[in-house]
Formats: structure tokens, sequence, C-alpha cells
């Protein structure tokens, strides 16, 4: 074989970028769906165009990485697809901040809905490719030739397509509900992007003065009514009682005066109310309260709006209090009440609040006319988990996405926001008859419609028309291309669907208006797995029809709602079929204190500075060893140390073989000795180790096979045997254990090449296993079957008396360096006779001057170290070895300075205050430090005695 020098020191920043070019030179990450080979596809889980590298996208993409280069090397065609998401909420509100920042508004009005897009596109031009650029430093084979983006010409053609098969199927339905409402962001939020926080907040009890059959506010008679948001009683439209209570039934049907307000409000029973909650007597808000909204539409209540989009007060919650911030308004509630003398009293109060996920603030429930989907395809996406067509790692996530199919509401799928992809839905208002309809009808090109004009210019439309006020559809059977007649004269909505953007723009000049909101971003890229392929659905393209449905996805359990789960329905809506076969959910990596991390803790490192430090491919190992399967991962800089020290022992482990200048060949078994044979089959179990372990999605637990044995076993105790080879003067033998070390090389570099790519090719070249081939196509390995794993056994329990040996060398603090003399006394003549053919080899690993085999009758003078193992008694004579008077004062130096340490610590530990005060962690630490320091107090004292 051909090898090329290897430097004496590794250096990644020589070697990651060298590679990569050369790899997207060759063209190894591009696809062909022209191929024969089997295909392997996953669709990269599009990151925010706008974003930048985090350590959750290096350890999901090393996960994706990993996953792809084995299949590559495992003979699959494989379509690792890359991609970002236009994230419609996150890259707005980021670009508006820059504007306002720059002064160039104070409103996204200021600018207008053209301009501002026109301002975001520019911010996607300049910043968009900086997360991509970043995904290709670690390593990442994807190919590159199909990146697609969510708001491309083609994607969007497939989600306003989609938008119009689901309307007119009636999935897609336009009504007014209590939604989720970010006053930050001023749009509305699905139930799956607020997050729950568990807040210390406050109880205020409240007087309500009941009304007399006067019709005047008592003054000795109330209702104490029990709220935690105070400013949402300006909107109050009644108070609530349960049906069930005999505190307040006969109250039931009276009147109370809302204070502030002044006016009268009625005393309702409702099965909502939780009488142990306060008082039992609730006040309802139909407006900004989801349950309140619930009972005013069971008791015909109106819905005042006091809170407006902004989260400023209305001019309907009174002049004392418009425009003020609702929290600041909560406070001036209070005070007012207090005032009045209508504050009974407040008591702390811990409860859950909803925040928006993405401004970080608390959501407001507000009514609101939305976009709504009716999810389609929920039993099969349902069954596709249930009975294993869809399988979950770890499997435990069933659980949360079957119970969450089970619960689901209807999608709000309209974000009040101008960035991303525009509802395709043009509406008009007309007043129409018997004698103008049809008239009004073709005037504005419903002739085309019905003549299939638009259909045979590949435009999808629908044409919904309902009665104004009520609500009613006029014509219901899509399957009829002329509406029905109306029987009555009136107004009537006209809405148009079509996913066509200029014949929708043909429509306003008819007067038609579309509709300004835009589609919520998972509503896009719920499309992903199959939209991304080619131009669906204009053409089933030959990549479509090779890679869909995709093999594998990786992704996080927080979008297991947003994302995975919507996937599932719309490739069983669109495709008919499921979207991917295995869905991996990642942990969330935290810090050492387990908090997640994140900018504003400043605990999350940047990926970059650790690549730079540590290089892309101890930062992929190192995170890996420390990945258990869906767990979360506590981040500590040291192990990805770890990981860029076992690529610099992997290094000098190749650069020793290289050093031999023994060509290569193949292995001899008639050669082979005991230490051959055991690294041999332990070679064996490592690749059937790392391959099962991948093929249960176990990324860590392969990395962790490979760093035992290669670290371990390879170098700790196999590179140390054949110095005996190597040094000796038997050419044979030593090309045999060149062969082996070829052997274990050429697999160990198979085996961790989806883990640490640019070492491994660079070494696999180095080392002559090339032929000019990269190594992402070499064979991925299969047990030799070259060792004897009989053998294992014998080696094993011989490592087991080297490491006795050794311990009593670390005990008498015997120099590395200084050789030592050892006797062995074997338990049985036949393990002394095949210890003695060892005897090379245990000099070397005890670095023993000599090693003398003594009989069962050996009796040690006193005071020799000696250590029991399973094949025998080892002893160590300390004649030359140790002086006695100096070893005495060294010891005895080592106790005083113990025993004033012990001393410090306990002084530390009586000090009441420290104990009191000090952080219960490091009062642990104290201890644990002393109980260490007595342990070493104690195995001084034997080594003295």
């Amino acid at each position: 074989m051909s090898s090329t020098d290897i430097p004496k020191a590794y250096d990644p920043k020589l070697v990651e970028d060298k590679w990569y070019q050369d790899w997207l030179k060759n063209g190894h990450f591009t696809a062909d769906p022209k191929s024969a080979k089997l295909p392997y596809c996953i669709v990269i889980p599009p990151p925010n165009v706008t974003g930048v590298l985090t350590m959750g996208h290096v350890l999901n993409n090393s996960l994706q990485d990993i996953l792809c280069r084995r299949k590559r090397m495992q003979g699959f065609e494989v379509l690792w697809l890359p991609g970002t998401d236009h994230a419609g909420i996150a890259t707005q509100t980021v670009v508006e901040r820059t504007l306002r920042k720059q002064g160039a508004i104070r409103h996204r009005n200021d600018l207008g809905r053209e301009k501002l897009v026109a301002k975001i596109w520019e911010w996607k031009e300049k910043h968009g490719g900086i997360i991509i650029q970043q995904l290709k430093k670690l390593g990442c084979s994807c190919d590159w030739s199909r990146e697609r983006f969510t708001m491309d010409d083609a994607y969007s053609k497939a989600v306003l397509h989609c938008f119009v098969d689901l309307y007119k199927k009636g999935l897609i339905y336009r009504g007014k509900r209590m939604v989720n409402w970010c006053p930050v962001s001023q749009t509305t939020l699905s139930d799956e992007e607020v997050t729950m926080k568990e807040v210390q907040g406050e109880l205020w009890h409240f007087k309500y003065p009941l009304v007399t059959e006067r019709g005047e506010p008592s003054k000795t008679e109330f209702l104490v009514v029990a709220t935690t948001r105070p400013e949402t009683m300006l909107g109050d439209e009644a108070v609530a009682v349960h049906p069930n209570d005999e505190r307040y039934k006969k109250l039931v049907g009276r009147k109370v005066l809302l204070p502030i307000q002044n006016k009268q409000i009625p005393i309702i029973a409702d099965p909502l109310v939780d009488p142990k909650f306060g008082t039992g007597c609730v006040k309802v808000t139909p407006a900004h309260d989801p349950a309140d909204y619930e009972m005013a539409q069971r008791h015909n209540l109106p819905l005042t709006v006091v809170i407006g989009p902004d989260g400023r007060m209305t001019e309907v919650a009174g002049e004392d209090f418009e425009e003020m911030d609702r929290l600041e308004c909560r406070e001036a509630v209070v005070e007012k009440l207090r005032l009045d003398g209508l504050l009974l009293k407040t008591e702390p109060y811990m409860h859950n609040v909803g925040y928006s996920e993405r401004a970080d603030v608390p959501i407001e429930p507000r009514v609101s006319e939305q976009w709504f989907l009716k999810y389609p395809q929920v039993e099969k996406s349902l069954a596709a988990v249930e009975k294993g067509d869809i399988k979950f790692y770890p499997e435990r996530w069933s659980k949360t996405y079957t119970h969450w199919l089970g619960n689901i509401r209807d999608w709000a799928i309209s974000r009040q926001l101008w960035w991303g992809h525009r509802i395709p839905v043009w509406h008009k208002r007309v007043k129409l008859t018997v004698d103008n309809w049809h008239h009004e009808l073709l005037h504005w090109g419903w002739d085309d419609y019905v003549s299939g004009h638009w259909a045979k210019a590949g435009v999808k439309i629908v044409v919904r028309i309902f009665r104004a006020g009520n609500g009613e559809e006029v014509n219901p059977k899509q399957d009829s291309l002329m509406p029905i007649v109306p029987s009555t004269e009136g107004d009537y909505d006209i809405f148009v669907c079509v996913d066509d953007e200029q014949q929708g723009a043909a429509f306003e000049q008819d007067g038609f208006q579309r509709d300004p909101d835009v589609l919520d971003t998972w509503a896009s890229s719920w499309l992903w797995p199959f939209a991304t392929m080619g131009r669906w659905p204009e053409e089933q393209s030959a990549t479509l029809k090779k890679f869909y449905p995709t093999t594998d996805l990786v992704t996080g359990p927080d979008i297991i709602f947003f994302w995975v789960a919507r996937m599932i329905m719309a490739g069983y809506e669109f495709m008919g079929e499921k979207p991917f076969s295995n869905v991996y959910f990642t942990g969330i990596i935290r810090d050492a204190l387990g908090r997640k991390m994140s900018k504003s803790l400043g605990n999350s490192p940047d990926p970059l500075d650790l690549i730079a430090k540590y290089g892309a491919d101890g930062l992929r190992f190192g995170l890996m060893l420390i990945a258990p399967q869906g767990s979360d991962i506590l981040f500590a800089e040291e192990r990805m140390e770890v990981g860029r020290n076992f690529c610099n022992k992997l290094w000098n482990s190749a650069r020793l073989r290289q050093m031999q200048n023994v060509a290569s060949s193949a292995v001899k078994r008639e050669l082979l000795l005991s230490d051959d044979h055991h690294i041999l089959a332990k070679l064996d179990d490592c690749i059937r180790e790392v391959s099962g372990a991948l093929d249960r999605f176990e990324f860590n637990q392969a990395a962790q096979s490979l760093y035992g044995f290669f670290w371990g076993e390879y170098c700790d105790w196999y590179l140390e045997v054949s110095k005996s080879a190597l040094q000796g003067t038997d050419a044979a033998l030593k090309a045999n254990v060149c062969a082996v070390m070829d052997t274990v090389l050429s697999n160990v570099l198979r085996l961790l090449h989806p883990f640490a790519p640019f070492i491994t090719e660079e070494l696999w070249h180095g080392l002559g296993f090339a032929q000019g081939q990269t190594i992402q196509f070499a064979e991925w390995p299969k047990p030799t079957g070259l060792g004897d794993a009989s053998v294992v056994d014998w080696v094993t329990r011989k490592h087991a008396l080297v490491v006795a040996g050794r311990n009593l060398r670390a005990e008498k603090k015997i120099a590395p360096g200084k050789k030592a003399n050892f006797k062995v006394q074997a338990k049985t003549p036949d393990i002394a006779a095949r210890l003695q053919q060892e005897l090379p080899t245990l000099r070397i690993l005890l670095n023993a001057e000599q090693i003398e085999f003594v009989g069962a009758d050996f009796q040690s003078p006193s005071g020799t170290p000696a250590a029991v193992a399973e094949l025998g008694s080892i002893f160590m004579p300390l004649e030359g070895l140790v002086d006695p008077a100096a070893e005495r004062k060294r010891i005895e130096a080592q106790l005083v300075k113990l025993a004033k340490e012990i001393e410090g610590i306990d002084r530390k530990l009586a000090n009441q205050d420290f104990v009191a005060k000090a952080p219960p962690a490091v009062v642990a630490q104290q201890r644990a430090k002393r109980e260490e320091l007595q342990r070493q107090q104690a195995e001084l004292q034997k080594l003295l005695s």
C-alpha cells in the first residue's frame, strides 16, 4: 500500500478545511436518484435562516452525520437534505428590533408591508448563510446542491397548493375564537408555542357590592371575588358560582355592582367554577380568559375588550387606565380598590402562567378572528406509532405523542405578521339578488373558472360564499362548479382561495382584498420531507421517487407537536404514506448545574470556539461520549478535551505503525501469539458492539465501546506488548505484528469515521489504506474472525496479574522509569509454564529487570509487598528499590501535611456560621474532601508500618 508521512503532531486546522473542500469538489455528498443502491434519506430539521450554530445544533447535526456517513459505508445511496426555515416571528422580530435600534422605524407601520418584507429579504441574504457555513465547519455531509429554503419559489408554491387543497376539503376555515396572543410580536400563537411557567404571584380578594331590590348597591352585603389578574376586572360581565354551591344558590339571578366601572353585572351559576378556588365566586371576563369565554357563550354575555393587542388598556377600561400597560394597570386597579375600601386581603399564590415561547412575556388570551385547520389523518398518524410503522427512540416519547393526538384542538394557523407565506385568500362583500347574482359573479371571472381556464393553466382555485352576519355557507358542495342561487337577497361574503399569486392579484382589480395574515411557520415546515424534493406537486421528481419516504429523523422532543406529529399527518394527507420510519429524540444540553444553555445565562459556549480549541472531531466525539439516548446532557468542556486527547492518541498510534517501515501484509494466523489473538478477538467484539449500538440509536454506547477498545485494549495493552516483537530480531514475527496493527487501525478508522470524519480521512490516506479512494465509501467493518476468542480469557487473567504487579509499584511509589524485580508463584505448574512462554511481554508490561517463578513452598521475607491474582501470587522484593530511612522521612512529611489540611477543614465545619450560610454543595464538598484526606492518611500509615 502507498502511504504518506504522518506529521509528528496532529493539527486539525491543517486537515479539516483541506478534506472538506476535497469532499465538496468530488461531489461525495451529492445523492444520485438514478443509483441502483438502496436509498437512505434524512431531512435536516431546518434551522432558523438568521440563526447561528448552538451546542444543540452541534449535537443534532453530529448525530445525523453519523447516521449518513455510516450508511454510505454500508452501501446505501444517501441523501441528507439541508435547508433553512424562514422562522416568521423570530426573523421579523430580529429585523424590526434592528431597525428600531438604528432609528429607522418606531413601528413596522412606518415602513409598510412591502418595504419591511424587502428589508427582511436583505437581512436574509446577508445573514442567512451563516449557520450553513458553520455546519460545514462541523463536517456535516449534507447534499448542499439540494439546499432548500421554506420561502423559495418552489416550496412556497407547494405551501399554497396544500392550503387550497385543505380549504377545498373544508379542513381550513375562518372563525372567531379565544386564542393565545403575544403582545410583543402582536400575533396569535398556537397552544404549542406557549410555555407554562410556575410563577409566584398574588391572589387578591375584592368585595363586589350586592345590588338591593331597589337597584342600589348595598353598603353591607358583598360577594368576595378572588383573582390573580385585577386589571381584567374592568371588563367583567358577571360573577359566577357553582350550581351546587349551597353558599350562593339563593344569590343566583341577582346582580352585583362592578367596582370602578360602576355597572351592574349578573350572578350566574356554571359548572366550570371550582368551589374550592378562593371564595367560590369568580369574576367572569369573557374577552380575556378562555374559561370565561366558554361561560359567556352559554350565558349570552357580551365581550368587553379592555386590553388591546399591544398589551395596553383600551378606552373601554376607563380614562384613568387607558393606554396603561396591563401590568401597570394591575397595580393601579389594586390601589384604587384599596382606597375605596373594597380590597379585603392579598395572599401569596403560586400558579402557572403561559408565556410566549419567542418573546418570553405572559401571553394574553384574546378573542380574535383567525384561520384554523382541522388536523387531517389523525387516526392514521396515531396508528402509525402505536403499531410500530414509525418507531420513536427512546420509545417513551410515543406515549407523549399519542396523548397529544388524542386531545388535539384545531390549529390556529394564521399569524399577524408580514414575513411568511401570506394566506392565499381574497375576500369581497357584495350585495346580491336573484337578478344580479350571475352578473356579479361573471364580472369577476366566474366564467373562466367554470370553463376550466384556470385549471388548464395549472391554477388551483376554490370559491366559498357565505351569508354576511350569520356566516351560513351558500355553496357548501364543492363538487358543484356553480354556486347555489340565494333564496333571499342581501350581503354575501365571497372568499376566493387560489394557489397562484398573479391570478389572486387580478381579483384585487375587482375590489377583492387579500387576507393580511401569514401562515404559522410550522404550517409550511410540516411539508418538509417531500416539498423539498424537486417541484412538488407540479412534478414527481426522480429525487422524490427515490428518497421518499425518508428513513430517519433526528430532532428534539420539544418540537414533537410543532413538527414531528404534523409532518406525519401531512405525509399521509398529501403523499399517502408515512414521511419517515424512525424518529430519534435528542436530549437537551445543560450546564454543569443542570440549567438549559442560553445566551442570557451566559452558560452556552460558542461551538466555533470549541472547534478552534479541540478540533471538529474532538468536539463531535467528546460530545457523543456524554450523550446517552434521549437523556439530557450535562455539558463539561473537559469532556471535549477527552475527545481531542482521543484524536491525538489515534494520531500517535498511527504514526507509531508508520515508523516501523514494514510493508503491510495479510495476517498469518500461524504466527499469532496470545496477545495478537486477544486484540483481534476484542476488535471483533468492538465491531459488533459499535454496529449494534448504532442500529439501536445508542450513539454514546457506540462511542464508549470504541473509546474503551482503542484506548484501553489496543493502546494501553497491545502496543506495549508489541514492543517485544517490534524491537526483536524475528522479521516474520515483526511483520505479522504490523499486519495485526494494520487490521486494527483499518477497522478502527472506519468505525470512527462517522464520529470523527476529518482525522480518519487523513490517516486513511496517511497509512496507505486509501488506494486513492476516500474513506467515506470504504466498507463498514464486519468481524474479521482472525482472533481465537478462547484465548481472551487467558490474556484477561494475565493482564490482571500484571495490574496486581503494577499496583505494587504504585503503592511503593517506584518511579516509572526504574526497573523492579518480581517473583511469581503460579497456582499450577501448567500456568507457570504458560507464563514462562510469555516472559518477554511480562517484563515489558511490568518494567521488570527480572521475573522469577517460584514454587508452592516459597515463603516471602517479612515485609515483602505481595498481591494475589487469579493466576497466582506476585511478589516485589524491595532490595535496591527503597531506602527505608528516606522513605520513612518522605511518608512522615506527607502525614504532617495531611494532618494540617484535615485540621483546617475541621475548623471550617466546626464553625456554625459557615455550615449555616454556605451553600449546601460547598459544605458537602468540604466533608467529602475530609474523607478523602483521611483515606490517604490511612494508606500512608500502612506504608509507614
